[in-house]
């Protein structure tokens, strides 16, 4: 009785390898190139996580780590020059008039993590209190802005896609406590002068989802109706000098590739 014991088990195992392997018997996906459960579809890479929320996984690019502006120049009347922002106790700060602060590395589809904060004492009041910017690939705005207690116009609060889209809410924390952006940037797509995509984002604004897959209208403009002008498959992160000393720490990007790259 023993060895027919062990015989059915050795036989089970057998069977639950190959069916772990996947099969070549079944439907092909719709839209797709594979079999269900394809034993030949890549696996997907491994990726380690950060120890904490919030850090950059292994296969981030580490744009500011709180230590130096070692992957930024400053944007300066058209000029790329030595960074001159503020650079202090693991933080980044705008300094007024120095320029945009501009990746030196390029980005295309991506996801970005930036942690930011208003200044701690209130001056001003709508667009002119704690105003900057995250602009994706140098053209695309989630807008940087002290919402706090602080009204104005819809399309230009925090989290905003500036002069586009509201976020679908408001979940900003006090002036000088530090917010999150965790954001899914899909590339726009030209062919020569023509768009053939539009550019997608997800945000997620402090741990709270603000735009869902939204389509972006076009670059950032102000008063006027964004539009699209044909440009690399990758840019630039910016962040917006606009004259008011917000600071930024932790900043990562990663590239994103489509399903079943090998």
């Amino acid at each position: 009785m023993a060895v027919i014991v062990a015989a059915a088990f050795a036989v089970a195992c057998a069977f639950c390898q190959l069916v772990d392997q996947g099969f070549t018997d079944t439907p092909i996906l719709p839209g797709q190139t594979w079999h269900v459960h394809d034993p030949a579809r890549p696996h997907p890479h491994v990726v380690t996580p950060a120890g904490a929320p919030g850090g950059a996984p292994s296969d981030a690019v580490v744009l500011f780590d709180g230590k130096d502006l070692s992957h930024w120049v400053n944007l300066r009347g058209g000029q790329a020059v030595a960074p001159a922002w503020k650079l202090e106790n693991g933080y980044v700060e705008v300094v007024d008039r120095a320029g945009d602060l501009v990746s030196k590395e390029k980005f295309g589809d991506a996801q970005i993590h930036v942690e930011w904060a208003s200044p701690a004492v209130v001056a001003g009041s709508s667009q002119s209190r704690g105003n900057s910017g995250v602009i994706i690939m140098s053209r695309y705005e989630i807008q940087v802005l002290d919402c706090y207690n602080n009204p104005t116009y819809a399309d230009g609060q925090a989290g905003g896609i500036y002069g586009q889209w509201p976020p679908l809410v408001n979940p900003a924390r006090p002036p000088g406590e530090w917010q999150t952006y965790d954001i899914a940037f899909e590339a726009p797509r030209f062919e020569g002068e023509k768009l053939v995509k539009p550019a997608y984002v997800t945000v997620f604004y402090n741990g709270v989802l603000v735009h869902n897959h939204k389509q972006i209208l076009g670059a950032m403009v102000y008063r006027k109706v964004a539009t699209y002008s044909p440009h690399a498959a990758e840019e630039p992160l910016l962040l917006q000098d606009h004259h008011n000393p917000v600071r930024y720490r932790n900043i990562w990007v990663r590239r994103l590739a489509g399903y079943d790259q090998p």
